[in-house]
């Protein structure tokens, strides 16, 4: 199973407010245990919501809106990408995760959909389509 956890925004990383060194080495060695123990598939920070922007879609019309947005308890500051045999166990995990920021944080747990959550409508051609581009895009990741 894969989940994602998403770390909740707070108004310093909203505000650019850099993590510490302390912190920076606090979570290169949580990261470095996830990795060696084979639960990690991805992580990263992200900058701020005023660096970002949002595509909203009303039938065919689209519409960008540039941050920064208001509430900053839906924002993302970042994400780790697990996969694990189940929820307790990314539970488990990120219980040892060092707090993100100084104070109050939050961390969020969402299971990914897997092909086969899909049923019937994801016929064997939108596996094999989900498959190719799955292994298209491992292979440009790797030429970066």
């Amino acid at each position: 199973m894969r989940f994602m956890v998403i770390v909740k925004a707070t108004k310093d990383s909203e505000a650019g407010v850099m993590p510490s060194e302390q912190l920076l080495t606090e979570m290169g060695n949580f990261n470095e245990e996830l990795v060696k123990a084979g639960v990690m598939l991805a992580g990263e920070g992200l900058h701020p919501s005023s660096k970002g922007a949002r595509i909203r879609f009303s039938g065919k019309t689209r519409t960008v809106i540039d941050g920064p947005f208001a509430e900053t308890k839906e924002l993302i500051a970042g994400f780790w990408l697990l996969q694990v045999k189940s929820k307790d166990e990314v539970i488990e995990w990120m219980k040892r995760c060092p707090n993100p920021f100084e104070g109050e944080s939050e961390l969020e747990i969402r299971q990914v959909f897997e092909a086969e959550d899909f049923g019937a409508e994801f016929t064997p051609e939108l596996r094999e389509q989900e498959d190719r581009l799955r292994a298209e895009a491992a292979k440009q990741a790797n030429k970066g």
